[in-house]
């Protein structure tokens, strides 16, 4: 029997998990879209019923901000009532659920962090879903469910901001990167290895935000990058975030509070720019093959 099962197994966060799963030599069982369709409640509870999990990570989610204010129940149905079936279904084998959620819970206006029990105040339809869903989570296993706030995700897996700038910087002209929406860059494989160390250590419920440490707009974060990989740092431009408008509201400000982590055994995540010199020559062959 695996101790660990990952649904939504081929996202970012999902490929790192797995790849840290391995490096620790746990067991597990990878579950995609296709193997495991979260909004059927029959297919969920007959997976969770066979596998009988230890852990069960749900970081499937529809992740389409702007599509989701047009399509407003396909967002809910995985957001909402797919998080809560697989919640239901942790419940019924006695297993303890980390369920991925997003600094897109609330309204983005503040200017301190913001803490794991502030009462959420989304402004989009994404925001809207994520939040409904970790109210069906808890409401369904409140002593096995632990909530992980995330943002500004990146890995060498997947589609990401960090992979995107890495590409743009092989390009011969400007990079315009906004400087009005404040966050913390997050890398996939560092909260990977934040949900084992939670797990060792006996956390099975609550809300507890995953973010590397450190505030960065995404200008800086670019900056960074760029500095890293050996990019001209000058070809990178301020601008502002009205210079490209979006379907759906962005939060201006992403900063997570990280207060929590101390009624724990548990760390804090590290410095983003610490987690980001390490991870960068893996993002940079990942999209440009290996330096020669």
């Amino acid at each position: 029997m695996a101790e660990w099962c990952i649904v939504g197994a081929d996202g970012q966060l999902g490929q790192c998990l797995r790849d840290a799963l391995v490096a620790q030599g746990l067991t597990f069982v990878a579950l995609n879209r296709d193997a495991l369709d979260i909004t059927d409640s029959s297919a969920v509870h007959n997976k969770i019923q066979e596998l009988h999990p230890k852990f069960i990570v749900n970081a499937a989610a529809y992740t389409n901000v702007d599509g989701a204010e047009d399509n407003v129940d396909a967002a809910h149905a995985v957001n909402c009532d797919g998080a809560r079936n697989v919640a239901m279904a942790a419940q019924e084998v006695g297993a303890t659920l980390f369920h991925i959620s997003t600094d897109y819970v609330f309204n983005g206006n503040a200017t301190t962090p913001y803490a794991h029990d502030t009462p959420g105040d989304p402004r989009s339809v994404y925001g809207q879903s994520k939040w409904d869903g970790e109210l069906a989570v808890i409401n369904a296993h409140p002593l096995g469910s632990v909530i992980v706030r995330t943002a500004w995700l990146y890995s060498a897996y997947g589609n990401n901001f960090a992979k995107t700038m890495v590409r743009l910087s092989q390009e011969d002209r400007n990079v315009s990167v906004v400087t009005d929406q404040l966050g913390q860059p997050t890398s996939a494989h560092d909260l990977a290895d934040q949900l084992i160390k939670m797990s060792a250590a006996g956390i099975h419920s609550g809300i507890f935000h995953g973010t590397n440490g450190g505030t960065a707009t995404w200008f800086d974060f670019t900056q960074a990058i760029f500095q890293l990989i050996g990019a001209d740092v000058a070809r990178v431009e301020p601008t502002t975030a009205d210079k490209f408008p979006r379907r759906a509201v962005r939060p201006h400000y992403s900063v997570l509070g990280h207060q929590q982590w101390a009624a724990t055994t548990v760390a804090p995540m590290r410095h983003w720019q610490e987690a980001l010199a390490e991870i960068i020559g893996d993002v940079r062959t990942a999209v440009i093959g290996p330096q020669q």
